[in-house]
């Protein structure tokens, strides 16, 4: 039985490495975890330091803790992240065990600033690292940069 699900692909390496180069491009994804057997997603900062990828998330959500050991699906696109002009999207996903951890100075350099607040409350970092497996990239030409009328 295949481990990927039907109408996807796993990437081969240069596609893999290729998905890993894009992640790095833009700031912010999305994590998915099962908590209490039901599926959550929430947004993470994430850098790509080389195999892996490390997230920062806020400590007061307890969601580091919830995906501590577990298999979590990461997913980042460029579809807020594009110029005017510019009409292809990509998408990329993987899966992974999480795992807390604590970076290295250099490693949280990368990251740059964390959030003030979040939720009114005072960002407290923690930090999840995932070695990525079963990774997918996805394209879509043609795809024009729509802003919102009321945007300058």
């Amino acid at each position: 039985m295949s481990s990927v699900p039907p109408g996807a692909h796993r990437a081969h390496d240069g596609d893999a490495f290729r998905a890993l180069e894009l992640l790095g491009r833009t700031p912010y994804g999305r994590v998915s975890v099962t908590l209490r057997a039901l599926p959550f997603v929430t947004v993470a900062r994430h850098v790509v330091d080389g195999g892996r990828v490390l997230l920062r998330l806020h400590e007061g959500f307890g969601y580091a803790q919830a995906c501590d050991g577990s298999v979590v699906a990461y997913s980042a696109d460029n579809i807020g992240d594009r110029e005017d002009g510019e009409e292809t999207v990509w998408t990329v996903q993987f899966v992974g065990t999480a795992r807390r951890c604590v970076p290295e100075p250099a490693e949280l350099e990368l990251f740059g600033p964390a959030p003030r607040f979040a939720d009114d409350v005072p960002f407290a970092p923690e930090y999840l690292c995932i070695e990525p497996q079963f990774i997918t990239l996805h394209h879509l030409e043609g795809v024009p940069v729509r802003r919102p009328a009321h945007s300058a």
